[in-house]
């Protein structure tokens, strides 16, 4: 059983930065692409950013997100990284990380998400 475990989130104020974290536990999976997702109140499930796992290609939905959010892994079988700055009342939501196992794939596994609130 594969599972994806999120923490970092939390309360902050407009303009602060925040780093999210997610881990894989339970059996040894080795992910193609592993991303996080956000779902806002009132909205639905939204593409944040992806990372292939070798290469470290990346991928980010709005140009607003990739101009203040960074993702990352710390090596290639590591724990994946969301750092965001400059952070808007709008970025808050519930971030979700996820994993793909193969090129094309689903995103067939999924964390528990973690809660970002930005507010002053």
């Amino acid at each position: 059983q594969v599972q994806l475990v999120e923490s970092g989130g939390g309360l902050v104020q407009p303009g602060d930065s925040l780093r999210l974290s997610c881990v894989i536990s339970g059996r040894t999976f080795n992910p193609y692409r592993m991303g996080w997702f956000r779902r806002a109140p009132g909205k639905e499930r939204e593409f944040v950013a992806s990372i292939r796992t070798y290469g470290g290609e990346t991928t980010y939905g709005y140009s607003s997100m990739k101009a203040r959010f960074t993702i990352s892994r710390d090596n290639p079988e590591g724990a994946l990284f969301l750092d965001m700055t400059s952070l808007k009342p709008e970025d808050t939501a519930v971030y979700y990380c996820a994993a793909t196992p193969a090129s094309g794939g689903a995103w067939s596994y999924w964390g528990q998400g973690t809660q970002v609130t930005v507010s002053s």
